[in-house]
């Protein structure tokens, strides 16, 4: 069986979900994000304990029944065998299973019965698999999602229809395959539901290519044990393809967001990808208010932080002078309650800069105006990155890399170990191809167009009107303008000819010169008689 067969079923296992609550009047419903995220991670985690449970146990991989055989085993047994399979996979008891649920579903009320055994879950593997807030508080894994119909005698029915397509379908055959493919299966699966309205809480779904740019740039050799941190994670794209780099088994993931959504969108994006053990770091705050790694230095940090969302309601308390030091260049002025215009993004660049380790690397998609601003916040923050001997590189993206939003984009790259006599930039707004993707166009990048930005960038490489490699002091001298095309020679080619050539030329010219005012003055002719001959001759 092939990866695109899997993805296939694994596709259809989503759209059946989907119909089990569109036929429940579920369908676009604000719950319904809810209930398909939550089914898909409780078959998920269901089919990883089995198959984890199957290779440490010789009894369970020969067992006609593994549900059975399950049951069989004793408390000491079972210890021990949570025990061997450890902290990284969900621990589920026999009655937690799909294979209980499916076979009590004519039980009376068994829709109670559902959401106790999701709730159970929830409970017996919260230190590992819940997202926490700021206070401390845990979030837990599963609604009461029968709840979620308002009729009550629809609520078994509808209970019994979750569980039976998810009793049709296994993962364990694709983690016995070993393929990779769960960040494709991933994004289908929240491409309903994750937003670029970019209102209060905006939530940007950062294009695959610029992710993997990003990482390819920051991650150019091995490393291990590292920390990964992403101060606005969304859904992670961007800490998932970091984390590939550098590989699953040498990174920790952290993250910190503001939307309760998007921290579950990452919680299943971490199981998916095999990075269940950073769960615990998943923080749900205001990053910039209350920041929950305040003081904490990382590694490699990676953000396509906010462009507009709206921080009049604290901007107050940034004021306050234990705010001073992170927010160096300054805390930039609420517009007029204008949304559209509202430069948090100047908030979090400083917020990393601070939180970079000794060694530390940064990505940080901003919009190409910050790139150039002449005064203010702005280019306080590129004289810093500058004098601080931190900057990398800049790679102009082209525009409408981001399908649902007009803002041109570059992403600066920052690096506390930088040479700082080679800093490159990079004007890539050519490459790319425009398609058409719903209502909006998008600029999409071909893979040999990724590489050659990675390369050139990685490789410090001067290539003409695409790219410059730059000293401080040149920086310096532009007003700490980070454009590439600012920097690009204007280049005019000479060529020496003879006096007799030139005489030549000049008389040609002037010959082609007579000539055309010889016919501009029959033309003047012919025009005056045909209007003398309709009669307009005054």
């Amino acid at each position: 069986m092939t990866d695109i067969t899997f993805i296939t079923q694994t596709k259809q296992l989503i759209d059946s979900l989907k119909s089990v609550c569109a036929n429940y009047g579920l369908g676009n419903d604000g719950n319904e994000f809810k209930i398909i995220t939550q089914m898909f991670l409780y078959k998920f985690i269901n089919d990883k304990f089995s198959f984890e449970a199957k290779k440490q146990n010789p009894k369970l991989e020969k067992a006609g029944n593994f549900h059975e055989a399950l049951k069989a085993l004793n408390d000491d047994e079972f210890q021990f065998l949570t025990a061997l399979i450890g902290a990284g996979v969900p621990k589920l008891k026999p009655e937690q299973m799909i294979t209980h649920l499916y076979n009590n579903q004519n039980q009376p009320d068994f829709a109670v019965l559902f959401d106790a055994t999701l709730q159970a879950i929830s409970v017996d593997n919260a230190d590992i698999f819940s997202v926490k807030s700021a206070s401390g508080a845990k979030d837990k894994m599963f609604d009461q999602l029968s709840q979620f119909i308002t009729d009550p005698s629809q609520r078994d029915a509808f209970c019994r229809a979750l569980v039976n397509k998810l009793f049709e379908f296994s993962f364990e055959r694709m983690f016995s395959e070993k393929y990779d493919f769960f960040a494709t299966i991933f994004e289908y699966l929240i491409k309903d539901y994750n937003t670029d309205s970019g209102g209060k809480y905006a939530e940007y779904y950062t294009p695959h290519a610029v992710a993997r740019i990003m990482a390819a740039i920051m991650v150019p050799e091995p490393v291990e044990n590292v920390t990964c941190y992403d101060p606005s994670a969304g859904s992670g794209t961007l800490l998932m393809n970091i984390a590939h780099a550098i590989g699953e088994d040498n990174c920790t993931v952290y993250s910190e967001d503001i939307s309760q959504k998007s921290s579950n969108m990452l919680r299943l994006n971490l199981v998916l990808n095999n990075l269940s053990r950073s769960i615990p770091n998943i923080i749900k705050t205001n990053t910039i208010s209350e920041p929950y790694y305040l003081g904490r230095k990382f590694d490699y940090i990676v953000s396509n932080p906010p462009f507009k969302l709206d921080f009049s309601d604290f901007r107050e308390t940034l004021e306050k002078d234990a705010y001073k030091e992170r927010f160096f260049a300054g805390i930039p002025k609420v517009p007029n309650k204008e949304t559209t215009k509202m430069p948090i993004y100047l908030l979090f660049i400083q917020h990393i800069m601070t939180s970079l380790s000794k060694m530390g690397k940064a990505a940080i998609v901003v919009p190409t105006g910050f790139i150039t601003a002449q005064g203010g916040i702005e280019k306080r923050i590129r004289e810093q990155m500058i004098e601080g001997k931190m900057l990398k590189g800049v790679v102009s993206m082209p525009s409408n890399i981001f399908a649902s939003t007009g803002t041109n984009v570059s992403v600066i790259f920052l690096d506390r170990e930088a040479d700082s006599q080679n800093i490159v930039l990079i004007d890539a707004s050519n490459l790319g191809t425009v398609v058409k993707e719903n209502k909006n166009q998008r600029t999409v990048l071909e893979s040999i167009e990724e590489e050659r930005i990675v390369s050139v960038i990685n490789s410090k490489e001067s290539v003409e009107d695409f790219s410059v490699v730059l000293t401080t002091d040149l920086i310096r001298e532009k007003n700490y303008s980070f454009s590439a095309g600012q920097y690009f020679n204007v280049t005019i080619e000479h060529v020496n000819i003879t006096p007799t050539e030139f005489k030549q030329r000049i008389n040609t010219y002037t010959e082609t010169l007579n000539r055309l005012a010889f016919r501009s003055n029959q033309l003047d002719y012919e025009i005056k008689v045909q209007l003398n001959g309709l009669g307009y001759e005054n």
